[in-house]
C-alpha cells in the first residue's frame, strides 16, 4: 500500500539520500547541463556581455531529456523574449524619463502578464517574461541617455540569446532522441516488474511509484520521436501497444508483489522474469521484441490471484507489440480488428453507449480565464509583492538586493501551500549555494589564472546543481536556486571575481523576497489547496467509472494510466498541505477523511483494473466507487451499481471481488479505530 499522503512531505536524511540517488540518464542530464553552463560562461567572458550569471542561470529553463523538446523550447522563449524586449522598448520611449509613469507601465504589464499567465497555456513560462519586463524597464530607469538604454536592451536579448544557441547546438550533437527515452523508460518498468516477481517485498514501493507516474512522458516522446525521425511512422503503433501492454505488465506484478497468496513459486517466476530481462534489452538497444514464446507449467495448482498474475502476464508478453485495435468508434475507443464481426459488432454498441468522457476545452486561455477570481488575485498578490521590492531597493539606493524583485516571481504560485514549499526549496538552496559560492570566492578563484579555469569551476558547480534540478520534482527547486546563487557568486564579469560584497547582497535579497512573497501569500487571499483536491477525487472517480465501460483494451489501459497518474498527484497536493498555515489548512477531519478516500482509491486500482479487463461494465467497479465516495461530505452518483456475488462463479472474478472488499475493510477499520482514538487524544486533562 502506498505511503500516507501526509507524510510524504517530511523527508527525513535516508529520503533525501534515496532522492539524490543515480538513476538512467540522470548523471547525462547533468553533464549536458554543465557542459551548455561553462560554454556560456566562455562565451560571455570573452564578449564581455554583463549578467553573466543569469545567461547561465537560463540554461536550467531551457533543457528537457530530450533534444526535440530542448530545441523547441530554447527557440520558442527566444521568440517570446524577442517580443518582450519590443514591447519594453515601445513603452521605454514613453516612460523611460518619468519615474511616475515608468513605476506604472511596470506595475500594469506585471499585472496583465501574470494574469495571462494563471489563466492561459503560459503558466510555465509567463512569471518569467514577466519579471524580464519588469527588470529591464527599471533597470532602464538608471541609464542616462536614449543609446545606452538601447544598447543595455540589446544586452538584455544577448543574455538570453547567447544560452539559447549554445543550447541549440549541444542539444542536436549530444541529447538523447526521444525515440531512446521512450524505450529506457519501458526498459526501467520491465525491469522493475521482473524484479518484482522474484524479490516482491523489495519492490513493493518502488512499483507503487512508477504507477504513478503515468505513461504521459513516454507518449509525448513517441510523437516527438516521429518529429526529428528517431522512429518510423510504421512503429509508432506497435511502440504505443508496448506502453499499453507495459502498464498491465506493472499492475500484475504489483498485485504479486502486494499479496502473498498472489506470490509465484520460482517455477514460474525465473522464467517469466528472465523474459521481461530479454525484452528490456531489445527496447534498451533501439527495437521491440515480436513473437515471443514463453512456456509457463500448468497453473491448476496456484491460487486464485497467483492463476491471476500467471495469465495476465503470459497474455500480455506474448502480444507485447502487436497491434490489436486500429479503428476509432466515435472518438471512444477502439476495437480489436482481429475479433469475430459479432464481437466487433457488441463492442461498437458497448462504446457507443458507454458515459463519455470528460470534455477538453482547447485553445489558449483555460475554460475560467474570466469567470475564476483566483487568476486576478495571484497577478495582483504577485505585482503588488514584487513593486514593494523594486521601491525597496529603489527608495534606500540599494541595487545589490535587485535579487529580490526576482525572486518574487520565481517564488509565487498559484496555491499557498506551493509558494511555501517553493519558499522553502529556494531558501534552502539560497543558504547552500551562497557557501559553495563564497568558499569558491575564498579558496578556488584566487588560484584561477584563464577563462578555462573558470569555465572548470562553472562546469562542477552546475553539474552538482543538475543533478537535484533534474532529479526528483520533491527537491528539483532547491537545485535550481543553488545554481542560481552560485553563479551570481562567481560570475561577477569577464574574468574571474574576488568580491564578497556582491554576493552578500544578492543573498540578502533573494532572502527578502521570500519573506515578502509568504507574508502576502499567507495573510491576502490564500488559496489553499483544498478546493483541488476534491474536484481531483471527483474527477478520478468519473475517470474509473469510464474507463471500466471501455470495451477496448488499448483504449481502457490508457485511461487507467492517466488515473493512476492523477492519483498520485492527488498525493502530491495533500502532502503539500503540510506546507499551509493553520488558519489556512483544512482542519484535520477534512485531511483525514480525504485521505482516507484517496487510499481506498489506490487500494482497489489493481482490483478494478483487472476486473475491467476480463469483464467491462462489471456492476462490482460502480459498487467499490459508491463505497468509497459514500461520505456525506464526498457525493455518490444516484444510480451506482451494487456488486453481487453471486451473478458469477467464476473464481478469478470472486478472488479479485474479495480482494477489493478485504482492502476497503481494512483500511475501513483502521479509520474506524482512528476516529475512535481522536476524542480521547484531545480530551482536557
Amino acid at each position: 500500500m502506498a505511503q500516507p499522503a501526509g507524510d510524504l512531505a517530511r523527508p527525513g536524511p535516508a529520503d533525501i539520500l534515496k532522492l539524490l540517488a543515480p538513476y538512467p540518464g540522470r548523471a547525462a542530464m547533468a553533464t549536458r547541463i554543465a557542459l551548455i553552463c561553462a560554454l556560456t560562461a566562455f562565451v560571455t567572458s570573452a564578449y564581455g556581455t554583463p549578467e553573466a550569471a543569469i545567461s547561465a542561470y537560463v540554461v536550467f529553463f531551457l533543457n528537457r531529456p530530450d533534444r526535440v523538446l530542448s530545441v523547441m523550447l530554447s527557440s520558442a522563449l527566444m521568440v517570446l523574449v524577442t517580443q518582450m524586449i519590443g514591447l519594453v522598448t515601445v513603452v521605454a520611449m514613453f516612460a523611460l524619463d518619468d519615474p511616475m509613469w515608468r513605476v506604472a507601465c511596470i506595475t500594469g504589464l506585471s499585472f496583465g502578464l501574470l494574469f495571462v499567465t494563471s489563466a492561459s497555456k503560459l503558466r510555465p513560462v509567463g512569471a518569467i517574461l514577466a519579471m524580464i519586463v519588469g527588470f529591464a524597464l527599471g533597470e532602464l530607469g538608471s541609464v542616462p541617455f536614449g543609446e545606452v538604454a538601447t544598447r543595455a536592451l540589446l544586452y538584455v536579448w544577448l543574455m538570453v540569446a547567447i544560452p539559447v544557441g549554445i543550447s541549440i547546438g549541444v542539444n542536436l550533437l549530444i541529447a538523447p532522441s526521444p525515440r531512446k527515452l521512450a524505450g529506457r523508460a519501458l526498459a526501467k518498468r520491465l525491469r522493475l516488474a521482473a524484479q518484482s516477481l522474484v524479490e516482491p517485498e523489495a519492490t513493493a514501493d518502488a512499483l507503487s511509484a512508477c504507477l504513478h507516474e503515468g505513461d504521459a512522458e513516454i507518449g509525448t516522446w513517441l510523437k516527438l520521436s516521429v518529429v526529428d525521425g528517431s522512429s518510423v511512422r510504421d512503429d509508432i503503433g506497435p511502440l504505443r501497444q508496448a506502453v499499453s501492454s507495459t502498464l498491465a505488465i506493472l499492475v500484475a506484478a504489483d498485485l504479486a508483489a502486494s499479496e502473498p497468496s498472489g506470490r509465484l513459486p520460482a517455477s514460474f517466476a525465473v522464467p517469466i522474469a528472465g523474459t521481461l530481462d530479454n525484452m528490456a534489452r531489445m527496447l534498451e538497444a533501439g527495437g521491440y521484441p515480436v513473437d515471443i514464446e514463453l512456456k509457463l507449467p500448468n497453473v491448476d495448482e496456484l491460487t486464485p490471484l497467483a492463476r491471476i498474475v500467471v495469465e495476465d502476464l503470459h497474455d500480455v508478453i506474448t502480444r507485447f507489440a502487436v497491434v490489436e485495435a486500429q479503428t476509432d468508434i466515435a472518438g471512444e475507443g477502439q476495437v480489436e480488428t482481429d475479433a469475430p464481426a459479432e464481437a466487433r459488432t457488441q463492442a461498437q454498441d458497448e462504446t457507443r453507449t458507454a458515459p463519455p468522457p470528460a470534455s477538453k476545452r482547447g485553445g489558449f486561455f483555460l475554460p475560467d480565464a474570466f469567470t475564476n477570481p483566483e487568476h486576478v488575485r495571484y497577478a495582483l498578490k504577485t505585482t503588488v509583492a514584487a513593486m514593494f521590492c523594486y521601491l525597496l531597493y529603489s527608495q534606500i539606493n540599494w541595487p545589490g538586493i535587485h535579487t529580490c524583485f526576482i525572486t518574487v516571481y520565481m517564488v509565487s504560485l498559484g496555491t499557498t501551500a506551493e509558494t511555501v514549499e517553493k519558499m522553502t526549496l529556494r531558501i534552502t538552496g539560497c543558504l547552500v549555494g551562497a557557501v559553495l559560492g563564497i568558499g569558491a570566492i575564498l579558496f578556488v578563484v584566487p588560484v584561477l589564472s584563464s577563462v578555462a579555469g573558470l569555465m572548470a569551476l562553472v562546469l562542477i558547480g552546475a553539474w552538482l546543481s543538475a543533478w537535484i534540478a533534474f532529479g526528483s520534482p520533491r527537491i528539483a527547486y532547491a537545485g535550481f536556486q543553488i545554481a542560481l546563487v552560485f553563479f551570481m557568486c562567481v560570475l561577477q564579469g569577464a574574468a574571474p571575481g574576488y568580491d564578497l560584497t556582491l554576493a552578500r547582497d544578492r543573498t540578502i535579497g533573494i532572502l527578502i523576497g521570500n519573506v515578502v512573497v509568504y507574508l502576502v501569500f499567507t495573510r491576502v487571499w490564500p488559496v489553499t489547496v483544498a478546493a483541488r483536491v476534491d474536484a481531483g477525487l471527483a474527477a478520478l472517480r468519473q475517470q474509473w467509472e469510464r474507463l471500466a465501460a471501455l470495451p477496448d483494451a488499448v483504449t481502457r489501459r490508457a485511461q487507467a494510466a492517466s488515473a493512476m497518474a492523477q492519483c498520485g498527484a492527488l498525493e502530491q497536493d495533500l502532502a503539500l498541505m503540510h506546507y499551509e498555515p493553520s488558519w489556512v489548512r483544512p482542519d484535520a477531519q477534512w485531511i483525514a477523511e480525504r485521505r482516507s478516500a484517496l487510499a481506498k482509491l489506490d487500494a482497489l486500482e489493481g482490483p478494478m483494473f483487472l476486473l475491467a479487463e476480463r469483464r467491462p461494465r462489471d456492476a462490482a467497479i460502480d459498487g467499490w466507487l459508491k463505497r468509497v465516495m459514500g461520505g456525506p461530505a464526498l457525493p455518490v452518483a444516484p444510480n451506482a451499481a451494487v456488486p453481487d456475488a453471486a451473478a458469477n462463479d467464476d473464481d478469478t472474478r470472486t478472488a479479485l471481488l474479495h480482494l477489493g472488499d478485504a482492502r476497503l475493510t481494512q483500511l475501513e477499520h483502521a479509520a474506524s479505530n482512528d476516529a475512535a482514538k481522536e476524542p480521547a487524544t484531545h480530551a482536557p486533562a
